[in-house]
């Protein structure tokens, strides 16, 4: 008798469990990155790009500045790993680049991009996106997304 009352506890038990289980939320997909506004007042996002599943990487455009902005932001922060925002304006004499340890974010980084072409990148540990000849009207954007 104690056998059939300890299976029959066990079986309630189990089934209260597999009950509790069923009615608690899943589990939700990563969080996405959003734009932190880190490149200031005035800057909108004009495009961006999604790092593999680690986070994202924002163009942003200032119009009364004439500026681009560039800023890599992961999906969740935690411990410092590797990252690095670039932005460079077709015609300027050199490409800006921010990179180091960072646990939310690398950038901002700026450029004067009115009327021109911009390449622009991030990356996230082993993983960057690349986008090249962007945001300048006629032309096709060329991107290219890639672990390292």
């Amino acid at each position: 008798m104690k056998i059939s009352r300890g299976i029959a506890a066990t079986a309630v038990l189990a089934s209260a469990i597999a009950g509790t289980a069923a009615l608690a939320p899943q589990a939700s997909a990563a969080a996405k990155a959003a734009y932190n506004g880190a490149c200031g007042s005035g800057y909108k996002v004009v495009n961006s790009a999604p790092i593999g599943s680690k986070g994202t990487v924002f163009l942003t455009y200032n119009s009364s500045k004439g500026k681009n902005c560039v800023v890599t932001v992961r999906n969740a922060a935690g411990s410092p790993v590797e990252m690095f925002a670039y932005l460079y304006a077709h015609g300027a004499s050199e490409s800006v680049e921010d990179s180091g340890l960072y646990r939310s974010y690398a950038g901002p980084v700026y450029t004067n991009g009115r009327g021109k072409c911009v390449d622009w990148a991030g990356g996230i540990d082993n993983q960057s996106t690349w986008t090249y000849g962007s945001n300048c009207g006629s032309l096709k954007a060329h991107r290219v997304t890639k672990g390292w």
